[in-house]
């Protein structure tokens, strides 16, 4: 009898670590314009900052409606649940990005950017990513230049 039990128990605990595991490290991004992140779990917490769309993160683990994330840069922080979704979305990494019109390393250069800002991928071409973001501006960078 006590051998089942335990074994019961044993069982619940695995259910609930492999469920847990399912989600930790999924990929999400804001869907909404922007999103605050705060310091925990409940609008009663401060916001430690704000995501703009197609913000990516990480998502570490679930508290009821809420989401403990972190960000490229390993910040941590609370999202309301609705404020985010799955598509797929990057974030430049590099003090210098370059964007071109065709994902080829001399085609016409549309513009340059710093590290922090996100993009919708909306193709890919090998270790070329065709990314728009939420203002329209469009253009091809080399996977090496975004998480």
């Amino acid at each position: 009898m006590r051998i089942r039990i335990m074994w019961r128990w044993g069982l619940v605990a695995c259910l609930l670590m492999c469920s847990a595991a399912a989600y930790a490290g999924q990929r999400l991004s804001v869907s909404a314009k922007e999103a605050k992140i705060r310091a925990g779990a409940g609008n009663n917490f401060d916001v430690v900052w704000r995501a703009e769309k197609y913000y990516p993160f990480l998502l570490v683990k679930k508290s009821g409606d809420w989401y403990l994330i972190k960000d490229f840069e390993g910040d941590e922080g609370w999202v309301y649940k609705s404020l985010v979704g799955a598509a797929e979305t990057v974030i430049t990494s590099r003090p210098k990005c370059i964007f071109r019109a065709e994902p080829k390393p001399d085609a016409k250069v549309l513009f340059t950017i710093g590290a922090g800002i996100p993009f919708k991928v909306v193709k890919r071409s090998g270790k070329w990513l065709l990314v728009e973001h939420a203002d329209g501006d469009k253009g091809w960078v080399q996977d090496t230049m975004v998480w």
